[in-house]
C-alpha cells in the first residue's frame, strides 16, 4: 500500500477506534447510573452484569451508532490535517482529490464489512443474552395478557379471540374461520374458553360449536366439554413477545414472510429493522465522504467550526432516519423507501460538498 494511504488509513481507524472507546465509556457511565437501582432490587451479581449485559450491550451501541462515531473521527483527524496544510501539501505535490479520497474509502469499506456481518450476524445472539438478563434482572414483570388478537393461522384460516394468557396458554371467547378461494364461509369453530394441553398437544374447549357449510348444507355440531386439535398452538398467540432484533437476517426474513401470511401489524416495524441492517453500512461510506468533504478545507475558525457544521449534519441525518421510519410506521411510506431516502439526501449533500471541496 502507498504510504500516503496508509498513514490517512492509519489515522481513519486509529481515530475511529479512540472516539468509540471515549464514547462508550461515558454511555456506560450514565447507563451504570441509570440501571443501578434496578441492578441492586434484582439482586443482578456483578459477573452477570459485566459479562452478561455490557459485554453484549456494547457491540450493538457501537453497530447502532458507527456512523456517527465515523463522522466525528473524520472530521476530527481530517480537520486536523488541514490545519496543519498537509491536505495543501498533498494537492499541491500533484496528487489529485480524487486520489486523495480512495484511503477513505478503504477505511469506510472495512468498517463497513465489519458492521455489516456484525450486524446480521452476530448482534442478534448478543441481544438475545441480554434480553435474556433484563428479563431475569430488570424487567421481570412481563405482560404475559394479551387482547383483541386477530390473525390468519395459514391461507384461508382467520383467528379472532378476545385474550390470550400466556402463564395459563388458555384463549377466550375463540374463533376459527376457514374460508375457500372464492372467500365463502366453509367451517367455522367458536369456543368460548380454550386451554393448551401440553401432554396432548390438544386444546380443552369449553362450549365448543362447529359450523360447516358445504353448497346449501349446513351442518352444525356442539359440546360443553372436548379436547380438540385446532390447528394452532400457544407459539401463534405469541407474537406480541417476539424481539426481532434477537433473529439474524436469515431468521428475520422468514419472520416477516411468515407474519405477512398471519396479516400482523409488526410487518412493518420488521422491514424496517431488516432494511436498517443491509443499508446501515451504505450510511458509513456516505458519512465519510460528508466528513471529508466539510474538514477538508482550512479555515480560521478550524476544528471547531468544522466540527459545529459536521455534527449539525450528522444529527440532521438522524433525525430525518427516525422521521422517515415514524411515517412508515404510522403511515403509508413504504419501509424500503422510509430507511433508504435518508441515506440518498445525504448521499447526494456528500456528493456536493466533494464536487465544491478546494482541490
Amino acid at each position: 500500500m502507498p504510504k500516503l494511504d496508509r498513514y490517512i488509513l492509519l489515522k481513519y481507524l486509529k481515530t475511529f477506534l479512540l472516539a468509540m472507546a471515549l464514547i462508550i465509556v461515558i454511555v456506560i457511565t450514565f447507563d451504570v447510573s441509570e440501571k443501578l437501582d434496578d441492578f441492586l432490587s434484582g439482586h443482578a451479581p456483578l459477573g452477570e452484569i459485566v459479562y452478561r449485559y455490557y459485554l453484549n450491550f456494547i457491540p450493538g451501541f457501537v453497530n447502532l451508532y458507527s456512523p456517527l462515531f465515523i463522522f466525528i473521527s473524520v472530521i476530527f483527524f481530517t480537520s486536523k490535517m488541514a490545519g496543519n496544510t498537509e491536505i495543501i501539501a498533498i494537492l499541491g505535490s500533484g496528487i489529485s482529490y480524487r486520489r486523495l479520497m480512495r484511503p477513505y474509502l478503504y477505511g469506510a469499506l472495512i468498517v463497513a464489512f465489519i458492521v455489516l456481518i456484525f450486524g446480521n450476524f452476530l448482534i442478534p445472539v448478543n441481544n438475545r443474552t441480554l434480553t435474556e438478563f433484563e428479563n431475569e434482572y430488570i424487567y421481570t414483570q412481563r405482560q404475559s395478557y394479551f387482547s383483541n388478537i386477530h390473525f390468519q393461522a395459514k391461507h384461508g384460516v382467520q383467528i379472532y379471540a378476545e385474550s390470550y394468557d400466556a402463564t395459563t396458554m388458555s384463549v377466550t371467547e375463540f374463533h376459527r374461520d376457514e374460508y375457500d378461494e372464492n372467500y365463502c364461509l366453509v367451517d367455522r369453530i367458536y369456543c368460548s374458553r380454550i386451554q393448551y394441553d401440553t401432554l396432548t398437544g390438544k386444546w380443552d374447549c369449553q362450549d365448543f360449536l362447529h359450523r360447516t357449510i358445504d353448497g346449501n348444507k349446513e351442518h352444525l355440531s356442539r359440546s360443553g366439554q372436548s379436547q380438540r386439535n385446532l390447528g394452532i398452538t400457544p407459539d401463534d398467540f405469541n407474537w406480541a413477545s417476539d424481539d426481532v432484533t434477537t433473529m439474524n437476517s436469515v431468521k428475520l426474513h422468514q419472520y416477516i414472510q411468515h407474519e405477512k401470511m398471519r396479516g400482523s401489524t409488526t410487518v412493518v416495524a420488521a422491514k424496517i429493522e431488516y432494511y436498517q441492517r443491509l443499508l446501515n453500512p451504505l450510511a458509513i461510506i456516505i458519512m465519510t465522504f460528508i466528513g471529508l468533504g466539510v474538514s477538508s478545507r482550512k479555515t480560521r475558525g478550524g476544528i471547531g467550526v468544522h466540527l459545529a457544521v459536521g455534527i449539525s449534519l450528522a444529527f440532521g441525518f438522524i433525525v430525518f432516519m427516525k422521521v422517515s421510519t415514524v411515517y412508515a410506521i404510522f403511515g403509508t411510506l413504504n419501509p424500503f423507501i422510509a430507511v433508504l431516502l435518508p441515506q440518498a439526501v445525504f448521499g447526494i449533500i456528500a456528493a456536493v460538498l466533494i464536487r465544491t471541496a478546494p482541490k
